[in-house]
């Protein structure tokens, strides 16, 4: 089917976005976000701001939060900013868990350098001890800086895809290993649980394997939900497959239409139904009373990596820069020589944020450079990105990533999500109280036999 067709008028069919917030190292998206009034510069160490940022999320009625991680690579000058990541996805989100009742929980786990089992165990206890409410963000990973850290080197694309097929088989079938009704617990009878239902997977693939079985019972929700994050072709096949949804990167609708139409071709391809794979690209946000607020709380942000972004800019646009005149518009001849990269799809937005006039630095702040759409202005604005895209058919939600978390997730919760209530593109409260109830995720207990790969010769004997 082509999916053209199905450019999915959204609101149309009565259907509401869904929103998670990105927590990295909880100061919030900006390099400087830990310097600025207000924030604890140690918050990085607290599991208790974490707490309160979860639950400010929880407040807007936010589906999830969704925690990356490296896994253990040293991507920033420490010197002068702060590790991207939380100190660990797991214990952050059992600290959540235990003061935060609806939002779900996804973090990322590597399928690159984890053994299944243990992947299995973490996230199905964090499933049990937060009632139904966790995600498993299944991703392989790149760049010889992390694999050093593991003793090892990358290994090829083709390979790392194809453990990673098998790790989250593997996973899904030892979740499912202790049967949906084996736990008895029954005080009276002395029985604990159903010993015929609660078996060995005994799975030795190409790449990994496990006798089983996993020791822990059911939750809420069955089990963890499957998210997944990229958009090469490769990873179009992994969620097709398996995920319920993708943490998109997109800077335009186009792009963003394309990735999302991709992945529901994908899970059609394996027998399902599109509408169970849910695209979520992500936003970066500044949310003030008016565009000048926003653009000078940004330019406090931005501080000294102007030059570098100045710099980079140039090669945007094709054009020589002079950061004697950061204070100043374009002039008329930069603007007609201006050629926008074609490798670098930010680069047409960069040159209509300058045509409309503003001088460099703020052109700058405008975050022309940032990896996703930034909005930087009053709430409105935000919500006006979000409906033209969902209405698009380009997204079926949104993972928001504020400039400041001290005060941005609160801001984005009083001023965007009212405007999107109003509008009847997001829900007034959680429907359900477990993750597969917030995505709309039909039940699945072990592996999704419509997807299932392994050959009897993979099945130990």
């Amino acid at each position: 089917m082509a999916y053209n067709e199905s450019i999915n008028n959204n609101a149309k069919a009565g259907k509401q976005m869904l929103i998670g917030l990105h927590l990295g190292n909880g100061y919030g998206s900006q390099p400087g976000a830990w310097r600025m009034p207000g924030v604890d510069p140690k918050s990085y160490t607290s599991f208790d701001a974490r707490v309160k940022q979860a639950q400010a999320a929880e407040r807007g009625k936010f589906q999830f939060i969704f925690l990356p991680d490296g896994p253990g690579s040293i991507l920033t000058d420490l010197e002068t900013e702060s590790p991207s990541f939380n100190l660990d996805v797991m214990l952050t989100l059992a600290a959540v868990a235990r003061e935060t009742k609806r939002i779900g929980l996804v973090a990322t786990g590597s399928t690159t350098f984890n053994e299944p089992f243990n992947l299995a165990r973490q996230f199905k206890a964090l499933d049990v001890m937060s009632h139904g409410r966790a995600g498993w963000n299944a991703v392989t990973s790149s760049g010889d800086a992390v694999a050093a850290n593991y003793g090892r080197s990358i290994p090829s694309s083709e390979e790392r895809y194809g453990r990673a097929h098998e790790v989250i088989q593997l996973i899904q079938a030892l979740w499912g290993s202790w049967g949906k009704d084996a736990w008895v617990h029954n005080q009276e009878s002395g029985q604990f649980a159903k010993r015929d239902q609660i078996v060995p997977v005994n799975f030795k693939g190409k790449f990994v394997g496990s006798r089983g079985p996993l020791y822990i019972p059911p939750s809420e929700q069955g089990q963890p939900i499957i998210f997944h994050a990229g958009g090469s072709p490769n990873a179009h096949e992994l969620a097709g497959r398996f995920a319920n949804a993708v943490i998109g990167a997109a800077f335009t609708m186009e792009d963003a239409r394309a990735q999302r139409n991709a992945f529901r071709e994908a899970a059609e391809r394996y027998g399902r139904n599109p509408d169970e794979l849910k695209y979520i690209p992500g936003l970066m946000t500044t949310i003030a009373k008016d565009r000048r607020t926003a653009l000078d709380r940004r330019i406090k942000l931005t501080g000294s990596l102007i030059p570098q972004r100045v710099a980079y800019l140039q090669q945007m646009l094709g054009i020589r820069l002079d950061l004697s005149r950061i204070d100043e518009p374009l002039s008329k001849e930069q603007l007609d020589a201006a050629r926008p990269s074609p490798y670098d799809p930010r680069s047409p937005h960069a040159l209509k944020i300058a045509k409309e006039g503003w001088s460099l630095r703020d052109i700058i702040a405008h975050g022309v450079i940032d990896y996703h759409p930034v909005i930087v202005g009053p709430g409105i604005e935000a919500a006006d990105h979000m409906q033209a895209w969902f209405e698009a058919g380009a997204a079926d939600g949104f993972w928001i990533s504020p400039d400041i978390n001290e005060d941005g997730i609160d801001s984005f919760v009083d001023e965007v999500v009212p405007i999107l209530q109003k509008r009847g593109l997001f829900h007034q409260d959680y429907e359900g109280k477990t993750l597969r109830d917030h995505l709309g995720a039909s039940d699945q207990y072990g592996v999704d036999l419509r997807v299932l790969t392994w050959s009897k010769d993979n099945i130990e004997k």
